[in-house]
């Protein structure tokens, strides 16, 4: 612990022997104790702050890694899924004026408790649909329900009509600390995701025996409401130290005394004072009159506006490609939902982390200025999508869907999907084209329904039913039985090591494309004047969530509506979830549209390298807004990084934590 020169005087000479004074060992005993009454509660206050950010940070991706149960439980289409997630941000700019306002005015700890209240009761409120619109209910033949009655898929009397839909079983180490949890909560929350996706969506509620799909199944639902339920209570825990801590921590005498206190400490208590003081004088008029002039200030800024806009498309291709980024999983490759938020928090995320990291001890390391900054991040953009241009030859062709992608008879469809549905060998049943209850035949071919399979016959219940003699299936080409069984066909052999391939590229990708994110932020406060720097990360901030945050899931759904095959339909009508894409629209929309607005982006770094270019100095590491070279100083590369170190640490950007 470092001791100040005061006390040194105090306490030591050389050759000197001091006299005993009672007063200098009580005073010693207060400060020892105040000193550990601040730790302690200095301690508190991290331990506590860092529960909350993971806290939100498990909210926000465990939202992400319930998209797909979302779509399906409520029968809407990934458009309408993209708004639900866009109005997240949304509610964080409904409150983030009042709280920027009255945060420095109220008792804070309490203001952050009640935050936390808040965001559990958002938690809550997301999962309470499931406990007001009933049951779960999904399509499929009534008897694989009851093994006693055997009734005829295909309907060859007119006037029978088909069953209705069963109704689904009713069932520096403190700056290290708050961003370490920030981190870990996105895995937390894709791993919650992942075990919640196992359970079926009505567990507790119905007997779980009578539920005839599997988690491989489309039609399958997990317990999205539970994760909501987990992430409302962690919120209400995180909440509950910061009512029962004082508005102002304790600060030690010996750091109030000290002439050691670091430059960053002294930076904030001098920036506090001022601010402080400008309240109390300033006037309102005042205030507006110097508002204007800083905007004009800022935005007259070309590194800064174009710094700005390439963030602003980098994190529209950023947030659309996470957000469907299951979705993508689950329809390209086959897999469960389970699997693809396992596989994203446990392989992904600690990839974002490791390259966030990395990005920083390289500026360290190498004691990197802003140009060498700028081009790093150019750099790890380019690279990184470069390494996404692969993903495109890393798909999966579609299954085998009768009607949909190969004919009755195994060529290629009519381009009326819909029209090729029927043909004549089902054409004496009695059927529905909106019917969703696909069956595999032995020929390895999926059917819509066992009805549009022509199958006269079936056997056994739940999970284990057979379909026999069914029509269809006998017709197709080199069939040899024409039986039947429960869920869609799997898809191809090599769907599995592309999907291995997948995997790789994606980490790789995904700690590329972070290794950036240090460097542009530094590089975005290096190239603005200091008292504005408080106003341009606030516009960033706004501009972040409003332009990127709130459109890119919306307009990223639309685009992966477009490759929508099979559209399932409600119970009340009009059009509900899809239950089929089309495999290689879906992988040219979902990688093209996340790689066109990433080349974008790259553009407008290249701009902000450009004007760096020319106003960059070999002499000046520095750089200032308004040009001038060595206007913030002209201090080594060595130790202008040096200062940095901290800030380094406390790197964020909006929504950090929701979007690795």
């Amino acid at each position: 612990m470092e001791i100040s020169s005061k006390e040194n005087t105090h306490f030591f000479s050389n050759n000197t022997v001091l006299p005993v004074d009672r007063s200098s060992f009580k005073s010693e005993s207060s400060a020892s104790k105040e000193k550990q009454s601040c730790c302690g509660g200095i301690k508190i206050f991290l331990v506590a702050l860092s529960f909350v950010y993971f806290a939100k940070a498990l909210s926000g991706s465990y939202l992400k890694s319930t998209i797909t149960q979302i779509e399906r439980r409520f029968d809407i289409p990934s458009s309408l899924v993209g708004v639900i997630d866009g109005s997240f941000e949304i509610g964080n700019l409904l409150i983030i004026i009042l709280v920027s306002y009255f945060g420095a005015k109220l008792h804070r700890p309490r203001i952050i408790g009640a935050g936390c209240l808040i965001m559990s009761a958002g938690t809550f409120l997301i999962a309470m649909p499931q406990f007001f619109m009933g049951r779960y209910r999904y399509e499929r033949f009534p008897s694989t329900i009851n093994s006693t009655v055997s009734l005829s898929p295909c309907l060859q009397d007119k006037s029978q009509t088909p069953l209705s839909a069963l109704e689904k079983p009713q069932a520096k180490i403190n700056a290290g600390c708050v961003q370490t949890a920030a981190i870990v909560g996105p895995i937390f929350g894709f791993l919650l995701g992942s075990l919640c996706a196992k359970l079926y969506v009505d567990i507790g509620f119905v007997d779980l025996d009578s539920v005839t799909i599997s988690p491989k199944d489309v039609q399958w639902v997990g317990a999205w409401w539970l994760g909501y339920l987990i992430a409302g209570v962690i919120s209400v825990l995180a909440g509950i130290p910061f009512w029962f801590l004082p508005e102002h921590l304790p600060k030690p005498e010996s750091r109030k005394d000290s002439s050691t206190s670091s430059e960053h400490s002294k930076f904030i208590e001098e920036s506090k004072d001022q601010h402080t003081s400008y309240w109390q004088q300033a006037k309102l008029a005042e205030m507006a009159k110097e508002f204007l002039p800083s905007l004009k200030n800022l935005f007259g800024n070309p590194v800064y506006i174009l710094y700005l806009c390439a963030s602003i498309i980098q994190f529209n291709s950023l947030i659309g490609m996470v957000t469907y980024k299951p979705k993508y999983i689950e329809q390209q490759y086959g897999q469960t939902s389970s699997k693809t938020n396992f596989v994203i928090g446990l392989i992904n995320i600690p990839a974002v982390a490791f390259g966030i990291f990395s990005g920083g001890l390289i500026m360290k390391k190498f004691g990197i200025g802003v140009l060498g900054a700028a081009k790093l991040s150019l750099g790890s953009s380019f690279f990184g999508y470069l390494l996404l241009l692969s993903l495109f030859a890393m798909g999966c062709e579609n299954s085998d869907v009768a009607g949909l992608t190969v004919s009755y008879h195994g060529s290629k469809p009519m381009s009326d999907y819909e029209q090729a549905l029927f043909s004549e060998c089902n054409s004496g049943c009695s059927c529905s084209k909106d019917d969703w209850d696909p069956i595999c035949g032995e020929n390895g071919v999926t059917y819509i329904s066992a009805c549009l399979a022509g199958c006269q016959a079936s056997n056994g219940s739940g999970k284990n039913t057979v379909f026999f003699n069914c029509s269809c299936v006998g017709t197709f080409e080199s069939s040899q039985s024409s039986s039947a069984v429960v869920g869609p066909c799997q898809k191809g052999n090599e769907c599995p090591k592309m999907f291995l391939y997948f995997l790789v590229v994606s980490v790789i990708t995904s700690y590329t494309l972070s290794v950036g994110g240090t460097p542009g932020y530094i590089l975005l406060l290096r190239c603005i004047k200091p008292h504005l720097k408080s106003l341009a990360l606030g516009i960033y901030t706004l501009a972040i969530r409003v332009l990127a945050g709130i459109p890119a899931p919306v307009y990223f759904g639309v685009a992966i509506d477009t490759s929508c095959l099979k559209w399932g339909s409600k119970r009340c009508g009009g059009r509900g979830a899809c239950r089929l894409y089309d495999s290689s629209a879906l992988r040219y929309v979902y990688l093209g549209l996340t790689l066109v607005l990433g080349t974008v982006s790259i553009f407008f770094s290249v701009a902000v390298l450009w004007v760096l270019r020319k106003r960059f100095s070999p002499q000046d590491e520095t750089f200032s807004a308004n040009g001038e070279r060595g206007a913030c100083g002209t201090k080594s590369r060595k130790d202008n990084f040096v200062n940095s170190d901290r800030l380094i640490q406390s790197i964020y950007w909006p929504e950090k934590e929701t979007r690795l």
